[in-house]
């Protein structure tokens, strides 16, 4: 199996000022700053930009870019979301060397919270966010890839709340109705086949895989998936806290955005 699918150099991630009137912001602030810190004990070097918003809703950036392979497709922001577009923007492009790509068709609606890269190609969620000309944007950003649009079930949320990556050619699943159906539709339309990681806890869905290890939440969080994980699992893990910041975003693959700075010499 490939491990350099999934290895990066640099991890992008927000720099943001708390509300005062959060009661649970020392909880929230608590669990990004040791997701930060093992980030960069992953051997990634941490790029923070000026969110231009408060903690903790400014740390969710995968709603912000795509970035593959030295190419970043830009999407809408949202209303108020301008300053930390500007940022995200010019440390890809600046800092990091990344081609960067406007989503320019007006009718495209895209989150990357609907997008699922797995390393060999892209499947894109259809859903109230997303529609079939984002999906366009996203095989036309990336040509060297298939994309595959999914239907997402009527009612359901964001695809990688119920799917993500867990390793090179591995899938970690919910065991939901929304996502058993979202991976049979998957795998009907595959150009590659993965291994299946069924987890118990929806919440456990959503993981991380970066550089040879896999993070996930932790086991007062999700005590049943954390067994699956230590049984199946035979590389790096390593488990985190997330259950205030999952509140305000899809999971652990929400706060950053992973990239490989492309070597010059």
């Amino acid at each position: 199996m490939d491990f350099k699918m999934h290895e990066y150099t640099h991890v992008i991630v927000s720099k943001s000022s708390p509300r005062l009137d959060r009661a649970d912001i020392n909880d929230s602030r608590r669990q990004y700053d040791c997701y930060i810190r093992l980030l960069s004990e992953l051997n990634l070097e941490i790029i923070e930009i000026e969110a231009g918003s408060s903690f903790p809703e400014a740390v969710v950036l995968e709603d912000i870019a795509l970035v593959c392979h030295g190419i970043a497709l830009l999407l809408k922001p949202k209303t108020g979301q301008e300053q930390i577009v500007k940022s995200v923007k010019q440390a890809l492009k600046d800092d990091l060397g990344q081609t960067v790509i406007e989503l320019s068709d007006p009718d495209a609606k895209l989150l990357g919270s609907d997008v699922l890269f797995t390393g060999r190609e892209f499947f894109v969620g259809i859903c109230e966010t997303t529609n079939e000309a984002g999906a366009s944007a996203v095989a036309a950003a990336f040509p060297e890839f298939p994309c595959t649009p999914i239907k997402v079930t009527n009612g359901a949320q964001h695809l990688k709340k119920y799917i993500t990556v867990a390793g090179p050619d591995i899938l970690c699943v919910a065991a939901s109705k929304e996502a058993k159906e979202l991976l049979k539709r998957m795998e009907r339309e595959a150009s590659f086949s993965y291994q299946t990681l069924t987890v118990p806890e929806e919440e456990a869905a959503n993981c991380l895989y970066a550089n040879g290890t896999l993070i996930h939440r932790a086991i007062e969080e999700i005590p049943q998936s954390f067994k699956v994980f230590c049984e199946k699992i035979d590389f790096s893990r390593r488990s985190i806290c997330f259950s205030e910041l999952s509140k305000i975003s899809s999971g652990l693959s929400a706060c950053c955005l992973l990239l490989r700075k492309p070597f010059t010499t």
